[in-house]
This record gives C-alpha cells, sequence and structure tokens, in this order.
C-alpha cells in the first residue's frame, strides 16, 4: 500500500525531463547532446534544446546539478550529492508506484 507523500516529499518531486537528465548523469558528467542521446537510448525519448535546458537550469538552481570548468564551448554537467539523493528517492517512489500498479493489473 502506498503511503501519503508528505509536504516535503512534495517539494522535492522533479519532472520526466529532470529525471531523465539526472538518471543519465548518475553515470557521469556529460554535455547536453551526449544526454539527448543517452535519454534517446534509455527512455526512448528524444528531448528538444529548449525542454532538455530548462530542465538542466532548473536542476542546476536546486543544487541537483552542476556545470564542471570546460575549456571547451561545451558545458559539461554533472550530478550532484544532493542530485544523487534526490534522484534515489524520486526512483524508489516511482518504484513503489509501478510494483503496486502492477500487482492492481493482476487481478
Amino acid at each position: 500500500m502506498l503511503t501519503p507523500m508528505t509536504k516535503d516529499a512534495k517539494a522535492t518531486r522533479h519532472s520526466d525531463e529532470a529525471l531523465l537528465v539526472m538518471v543519465s548523469l548518475a553515470n557521469g558528467p556529460k554535455h547536453g547532446y551526449a544526454m539527448i542521446k543517452d535519454i534517446a537510448n534509455l527512455a526512448g525519448r528524444r528531448l528538444g534544446p529548449g525542454t532538455l535546458y530548462g530542465a538542466i537550469t532548473r536542476l542546476e538552481r536546486q543544487g541537483c546539478i552542476e556545470p564542471l570548468p570546460s575549456d571547451d564551448r561545451r558545458r559539461v554537467y554533472r550530478l550532484t550529492q544532493a542530485g544523487a539523493q534526490i534522484l534515489r528517492s524520486e526512483l524508489d517512489r516511482h518504484k513503489r508506484v509501478a510494483r503496486v500498479g502492477l500487482l492492481r493489473l493482476a487481478r
């Protein structure tokens, strides 16, 4: 049975696009185009540049990701420790919802 979400848990919810960006960065730093390709491979969904960079901007503001110093014109981002904790929490929540949904469908 799912437990009700607390006020604090609602505050940490992220859009699907933001979750996909964090999942992409969970296995190492990437620039935008590399994230677009990785997300397309893992989720079968191609994010447009506006969607991607909107999610990146929000995640950066929230301290979930950060840019790395670069000599190249491409900005490379990495998942922060706080971002990894938030991602783990979000994925655990999704896992619970999926488990309950699959159980209900099996009835």
